[in-house]
């Protein structure tokens, strides 16, 4: 791990992986507290949206991100997959002497967190996963069905003319840097009204803009190699998952349709699943901070065994494995 430059409670450094790429990390709150990593969306970086270092610190949570391959300041790896976001987290894990930690995934970071968790069984707690794409060969799921036409030309032409979706990104990525604000505005008529309120805050949107402009900040590669890794085979299954995993989608999602995360949680034994009401696609930065306490619980067990005991909510015991559970519609 090389030097980094520590603040009061938070600290940015680079770590090496096995390959010797460099990976960008960050890491917030309470040093001696409970480790959870946030794996960013597409396109996304470190310095994504996140609880202030202070509150964390309150909730005993340290909070590591990082970069992806090709965003902000992480070198590129073409042609990775989904599942090499787990040696990448494993790397980060290893050089921060952290032993067992808890993964939770945003958007584009989802199907990373799940690599992680169906990997790394031994050292992930639990994983979160906030309106997450299922895989693209997903069985008996309309993959297309619901979703944005911006995301449909990005990932169909990932599938049938990928130097379209160079030019395409690339040129997306060269306006990001000169002005921030241009992807929200050129998604601003695919924003569903719960969308629009959450972009309406004024210091959220800054927030969201200036992660999107720390992520092409030496260009597209990240964002490309993103679209094209969630179009090709994840490299693992997420029926292999074991530990416990939270799925929450908001049901008037336009990016990432909520029949994903209904997939996603018929396939994943013991799944908890909520789906919001009246919330969309960026309210999944208003409920990490729940989804952080969630993560951190005490009593961690096994997705195999009796989730009441996790918790008081019960999670399914006795439906047969793979049943999704609705938890409850958040208000």
């Amino acid at each position: 791990m090389e030097a980094g430059v520590i603040g009061e409670q938070s600290a940015q450094t680079d770590v090496r992986t096995p390959d010797g790429k460099r990976l960008a990390v960050e890491v917030t709150g309470a040093p001696d507290g409970s480790p959870v990593f946030l794996l960013h969306g597409t396109p996304g970086s470190r310095s994504g949206i996140k609880p202030r270092g202070i509150l964390l610190y309150r909730q005993g949570v340290r909070l590591i991100c990082y970069d992806r391959p090709g965003y902000g300041r992480s070198e590129r790896r073409e042609g990775r997959r989904v599942v090499d976001a787990a040696a990448d987290v494993e790397a980060i894990a290893d050089a921060l002497e952290i032993d067992r930690f808890a993964v939770v995934g945003r958007s584009g970071g989802g199907p990373h967190a799940l690599a992680v968790a169906a990997m790394l069984p031994q050292r992930v707690t639990r994983a979160a996963v906030l309106v997450s794409i299922a895989p693209a060969d997903a069985a008996g799921l309309d993959w297309y069905r619901g979703m944005s036409a911006s995301n449909v030309d990005e990932y169909q032409a990932a599938d049938t003319d990928r130097g379209s979706l160079m030019a395409s990104l690339t040129s997306q990525a060269d306006r990001m840097r000169r002005d921030p604000e241009s992807l929200v505005a050129f998604l601003d008529k695919e924003l569903s009204d719960p969308d629009r309120r959450v972009i309406g805050n004024v210091a959220m949107r800054r927030k969201i803009t200036d992660s999107y402009a720390e992520a092409v900040r030496y260009g597209a590669e990240g964002w490309i190699d993103d679209a094209l890794a969630f179009r090709r085979n994840w490299g693992f299954e997420p029926s292999s998952i074991r530990v416990p995993v939270r799925l929450w989608h908001g049901a008037d999602d336009q990016f990432s349709p909520v029949s994903h995360t209904h997939w996603l949680a018929a396939q994943i034994r013991g799944a908890e699943i909520e789906v919001a009401q009246g919330a969309g696609h960026f309210a999944a930065v208003e409920i990490l901070p729940r989804m952080l306490t969630w993560l951190t619980e005490t009593g961690v067990v096994a997705a195999d065994k009796p989730a009441a005991t996790v918790q008081p909510i019960r999670t399914g015991a006795g439906r047969a494995p793979g049943t999704p559970v609705v938890l409850r519609a958040a208000r």
